[in-house]
């Protein structure tokens, strides 16, 4: 197991807490252009490299059509890692690992470009969808980082962490613009992700979000307290004022003058 940054901590107060991501088979979870010419110039070159540049600095490489230049550099790149590690698999994994390193320091930049390559070597690694979800985020892009861990859990519905911060994101947009269907979607995938995982503090965390947003206060309470009992140290203090102006805690522990 390893450690990484995620973009779970939410709602009210930070964004972002250490988790521990569950790996498991993959399933799918069902949820409500042309090249570049060629020119030798040196001003040519010189652009076509900052372009290249440009385009890993982007999630998935920016998903658009290849220049020569990127399908040279991606030629490269595979060789090596051929050479270098047992299978693209494996290559695939260290550089997603590393993407987390890069994360955890705060270099945004260097952690979307270990991920891509990491989707270069394993476009089925969902390693790599959630980490560049989680640089989305953390860049305050967040359609593309919904899009991108959408990617993600299709990939594989059974990494809880992953679920939780697509929930995160379906969450943080209903917030904004009040969308039933994203409230339907996070309310889908958190009781997944507690069927898969039933002692994972965060997950009760975001339940309790989600029942605030739906006006369920007792329920909000509820899977706060069981927030508290799993995890103390997750309890998100700025939501529990938001909360506690809605209603008290029915068994008392909690109150404004805490």
């Amino acid at each position: 197991m390893k450690e990484i940054l995620s973009l779970s901590h939410l709602v009210f107060g930070s964004f972002v807490v250490m988790l521990m991501p569950l790996f498991g088979v993959a399933q799918t979870m069902q949820f409500i252009s042309s090249n570049r010419p060629a020119d030798t110039s040196t001003k040519a070159s010189a652009e076509a490299t900052a372009v290249v540049k440009n385009m890993h600095l982007m999630p998935l490489f920016g998903e658009t059509a290849k220049s020569i230049e990127q399908i040279e550099f991606e030629i490269t790149f595979l060789n090596d890692c051929d050479q270098n590690f047992t299978n693209r698999t494996e290559a695939s994994e260290f550089f997603s690992a590393r993407g987390w390193e890069y994360l955890q320091e705060g270099d945004l930049d260097t952690a979307c470009y270990r991920f891509n390559l990491a989707y270069l070597l394993d476009s089925r690694n969902s390693d790599c969808y959630w980490g560049l979800g989680v640089v989305c985020f953390q860049k305050g892009h967040l359609t593309d980082a919904e899009r991108m861990l959408r990617k993600g859990a299709d990939m594989d519905s059974t990494n809880v962490g992953l679920l939780v911060d697509l929930a995160t994101v379906d969450l943080i947009h209903y917030k904004e613009a009040k969308e039933n269907w994203e409230l339907m979607e996070a309310e889908q995938i958190l009781n997944r992700a507690i069927r898969l995982d039933s002692t994972s503090a965060n997950v009760y965390l975001k339940k309790s979000v989600l029942e605030f947003h739906k006006g369920n206060y007792d329920a909000a309470w509820a899977n706060l307290h069981r927030t508290r009992l799993l995890d103390i140290e997750l309890l998100d203090y700025e939501f529990m004022k938001e909360l506690l102006a809605k209603k008290c805690d029915p068994e008392g522990i909690f109150s404004t003058q805490n």
